[in-house]
């Protein structure tokens, strides 16, 4: 988010790992305004099923801005059903082109199960090289930890929430309370 437009806002850790044939989108529960934590308990994970084919959507930034943009990416998945790349670049190039949505503040984490991608506001649709994604104000730890613990034996749900304990303790902007959904 924005400091100028959003000043003292923080919150929001959106981690997705993919292993074994699954993936899993986990982010934590935390909205804070400066030093204050005024929610512990966000859902900032959706799972979405246009046109029968199961997708989840992790958010961060405005909460909003968030829902704006995923009633968006539900439309451009009904219009082009199991083509989540299609989508995700047409809900780019909208968000990046429209008066009205260049103005919103949040990012998009996104996968079916297959594939994974980040998308922002900038026009960006980004497929992570190293089976892991991560956005938010405690994104990059979360990353880090998982890129590290996927050197490790454990499955792509355990993954995830030991990346994201890591990010709770070392975030003050993120916490252990997680919300978790899993595709494959």
């Amino acid at each position: 988010m924005s400091e100028d437009k959003f000043p003292g806002w923080h919150g929001t850790t959106i981690l997705a790992v993919r292993r074994a044939g699954r993936v899993v989108v986990a982010g934590d529960g935390q909205v804070s305004v400066g030093q204050t934590v005024m929610k512990g308990t966000a859902r900032k994970v959706r799972r979405l099923n246009p046109g029968g084919h199961e997708v989840v959507v992790g958010f961060a930034g405005s909460t909003a801005d968030a829902f704006t943009l995923l009633e968006r990416l539900e439309k451009k998945l009904e219009a082009a059903p199991g083509q989540l790349a299609r989508a995700c670049v047409d809900l780019a190039k909208d968000w990046r082109m429209d008066k009205y949505l260049r103005n919103l503040e949040a990012m998009l984490i996104v996968t079916d199960g297959r594939d994974i991608f980040v998308v922002t506001g900038a026009g960006d649709v980004l497929e992570p090289e190293h089976d892991v994604a991560a956005i938010g104000s405690g994104g990059n730890f979360a990353l880090a930890a998982a890129r590290g613990l996927m050197e490790s034996d454990l499955d792509a749900e355990a993954v995830a929430r030991k990346a994201m304990a890591i990010a709770a303790d070392i975030c003050v902007y993120t916490n252990g309370n997680l919300t978790v959904e899993v595709l494959g």
